[in-house]
């Protein structure tokens, strides 16, 4: 199946690349998977940040705060008993918590295959010979980007982020970069528009045309 092919200036290629079927043409007939895939970069991409302190973490509480008798009040031992304000929380979080998910190696490339069907499906993959932005200027990626067609939320797919690449897409708003081996649903599905180099497209091709020996995988940008 061919695609929309520019050059490295913006202009209309003479040969349209072609999409690899195996990758490109995956019939997608429900979104569970997609779903999974989804949700599991999100929760191993989270950061475990959260931590509460128990009655004994809080400071002061050590001098029982009335008589045991004689008072009327309830029968404590504490000021930092959970019961009471400011004393320590019950069953919070500890920092310590376990939110990954795993999917297996096989179902996460299968993912990213069906994402980039449906992306190709929708004619929101445009393939650019190549990126070569000598001036190093974010104007001239936005003019190019226009010039191609891809607007709004923009997946720029290389074989190989360099300095000057992402330099040159640094400050352009809803623009993502991203090495073709690293490629994951979260940043395909969000994306309006996939611009694709023709060396980051044979990379694609030969990662994910093959399916990989049974194993299991943390979703995540990580090379597999």
């Amino acid at each position: 199946m061919s695609v929309a092919t520019f050059t490295k200036t913006g202009t209309k290629a003479t040969t349209p690349a072609k999409l690899e079927k195996s990758v490109f043409g995956v019939a997608v007939t429900n979104h569970e998977l997609l779903k999974q895939a989804y949700l599991a970069y999100l929760a191993n991409g989270r950061l475990n940040l959260a931590k509460t302190k128990k009655r004994g973490e809080i400071s002061g509480g050590g001098r029982k705060p009335h008589p045991q008798k004689g008072t009327g009040r309830a029968r404590s031992g504490s000021s930092r008993n959970p019961l009471w304000r400011g004393g320590g929380t019950i069953f919070g979080p500890q920092g310590n918590e376990n939110y990954t998910h795993d999917i297996t190696l096989k179902a996460k490339r299968l993912a990213i295959r069906q994402a980039l069907s449906l992306a190709a499906t929708d004619n929101k993959v445009i393939v650019i010979e190549e990126f070569d932005n000598k001036s190093g200027k974010t104007t001239d990626t936005a003019k190019l980007l226009a010039k191609i067609g891809a607007k709004r939320s923009v997946l720029l797919v290389v074989s190989e982020k360099t300095v000057e690449i992402e330099r040159c897409v640094r400050n352009i708003p809803a623009l993502k970069l991203a090495q073709a081996n690293y490629l994951n649903v979260f940043d395909v599905l969000n994306a309006d528009n996939v611009v694709i180099t023709i060396e980051a497209l044979k990379t694609v091709h030969e990662w994910l045309k093959d399916a990989p020996a049974k194993t299991s995988s943390k979703v995540s940008g990580e090379q597999e």
